[in-house]
């Protein structure tokens, strides 16, 4: 095989390698393969110091670091020794000179710690003769690491210098893995950076409103925890879902960036405790015009005590009965809704000469909601942050391995007999990672002790909410099924819910799992 193959060859290899610690220790084989040198070592730069990464040595038949297994005894070598640069060692001289060392006879060098070296020679049996330590330089001319090569073998076997050629290959060698390095970890340093702001946008979210403070941090969680237990599913029909390394990062990616859209949703609807709540609640200003429905009352020359004290006692109960629907924690019935329309119709007062209903008609709207605290435009529009997370998604110019990202976190919402939204998707129309993220998002919902309109659900409700919505085909049954078996509740409840909530749970109640 000819030099220029044999660098594509190397090229080729570490480009495809992934693993840092085995992208080191291949370099420094390759090294070893072109220099013919018996010996070599290779050092990461950690800021101002060299780690030692891996040992080889092929006559002593050692094999230190890397894939070894087996641990260095090495310290790490500081590249400033009280401010000023570290001449006690080659490898940290290279490194601050930026420029190869070539030591033709180590026993002869004043570069080199003659004691330290004799004394490891003579420990192992062995004589250190040449040595060529090359700096792997970025391309800012930063150090990322050292690579140091022992005992250049001729034709014989025989230890010699290292002639000009085998340098003039080992530094385009050392070129071009620094440059694999640096693109590996320019690639590693934006995708941190990408995760980082992901992170930092999720965190935003869950500040912008104090009701759904840890939504964004809890529903990843909860996803991953779902997620891992799947692809360890051995039987039934997820047993061939496996994700890798990057699926699991692009998984958590679109955790972390569900719910984006709601950066544009009004803080007056993320906030909205009670159902009368705008900027403040409104029941407050509702009770005063009780009070004035009781003084009219009171006042009224008509009305004997009797009367007034019924009335007064009805007025005290209707106001009562609506600061309890106001807080919308439980279903708002036809009746109950009934009650509300008589209750604006029954008291009509006075203010500034003009007649006027205790309850305005935004008010009656309002109090009518059937479930929770929003009406329907309201709904309307914190329904739509999921249109606004998918338009915000897809305009991202995602590289190939995230390119999933939009798909994941927008499906969120939909429902496998294809009546959710926004896309009205079926079961077979999503990916698996969808999936567990719709479940994520409801058990985290349900869960949620910081929702200021329901009170925090045990872990026994939420799955018996849960299996009906898997027995109703709105989340994934097999799904589910693997939410319980592997005990992802629990994990999960472990972690996030407070002690109250963590119940016993008698699965004989729960359907949709069995």
């Amino acid at each position: 095989m000819g030099q220029l193959e044999h660098f594509v060859t190397i090229g080729l290899a570490l480009a495809r390698q992934t693993d840092q610690t085995q992208l080191l220790e291949q370099i420094l084989q390759s090294a070893q393969h072109i220099s013919k040198a018996e010996g070599g070592t290779i050092y990461r730069c950690n800021g101002q110091q060299l780690e030692f990464a891996t040992l080889i040595n092929h006559r002593l038949d050692l094999h230190q670091g890397g894939t070894s297994g087996e641990s260095p005894a090495q310290a790490p070598i500081p590249l400033l020794i009280d401010g000023k640069p570290n001449d006690s060692a080659v490898v940290a001289m290279a490194a601050n000179q930026q420029q190869p060392i070539a030591i033709d006879d180590v026993y002869t060098s004043p570069l080199v710690n003659q004691q330290k070296a004799r004394d490891f020679d003579q420990q192992m049996g062995y004589r250190t003769q040449s040595m060529l330590t090359v700096p792997l330089l970025d391309h800012q001319a930063d150090v990322t690491g050292v690579l140091q090569l022992i005992n250049c073998l001729d034709d014989a076997g025989l230890p010699q210098p290292f002639p000009p050629e085998v340098q003039r290959q080992v530094l385009a060698l050392a070129s071009l893995a620094a440059m694999v390095i640096t693109n590996k970890q320019l690639v590693r340093d934006l995708e941190n950076l990408f995760e980082a702001l992901s992170r930092l946008l999720a965190q935003a979210i869950d500040e912008k409103s104090p009701y759904t403070g840890g939504h964004c941090r809890r529903v990843p969680a909860l996803t991953m925890m779902l997620a891992e237990a799947c692809s360890a599913t051995t039987e039934g029909p997820l047993a061939v879902f496996q994700m890798t390394p990057a699926d699991v990062h692009e998984l958590s990616v679109a955790g972390w960036l569900h719910d984006c859209g709601k950066i544009a949703t009004p803080e007056y609807v993320m906030d909205k405790a009670t159902k009368l709540h705008g900027l403040h609640d409104n029941i407050a200003l509702v009770a005063a015009r009780f009070e004035i429905a009781a003084r009219d009352i009171e006042l009224n020359p008509q009305l004997d005590a009797a009367s007034k004290a019924q009335q007064l006692e009805q007025l005290r109960l209707d106001l009562s009965f609506l600061r309890s629907s106001n807080i919308g924690g439980e279903f708002m019935s036809w009746e109950l809704q009934k009650r509300v329309r008589e209750i604006a119709d029954r008291y009509q007062i006075s203010i500034g000469g003009v007649t006027q209903s205790v309850l305005t008609a935004d008010e009656v709207t309002n109090m009518c909601v059937e479930r929770g605290t929003l009406n329907n435009e309201e709904r309307r529009i914190i329904n739509r942050h999921i249109e606004v997370t998918i338009d915000m998604l897809e305009s991202l110019p995602f590289p190939k391995h995230l390119r999933n990202v939009p798909e994941y976190a927008g499906g969120h919402h939909e429902k496998m007999d294809g009546t959710g939204y926004p896309r009205g998707l079926k079961k077979e129309q999503m990916s698996v990672q969808a999936r567990i993220m719709a479940i994520a998002d409801i058990f985290e919902a349900l869960t949620a002790n910081d929702r200021p309109y329901k009170k925090a659900k045990t872990l026994s409700e939420s799955l018996r909410i849960l299996g009906f919505m898997a027995q109703d085909q709105h989340i994934d049954v097999d799904l589910f099924r693997v939410f319980i078996d592997k005990k992802v509740y629990l994990q999960f409840a472990e972690e996030f819910l407070g002690t109250e909530q963590i119940d016993d749970v008698d699965f004989n109640t729960i359907p949709g799992w069995q």
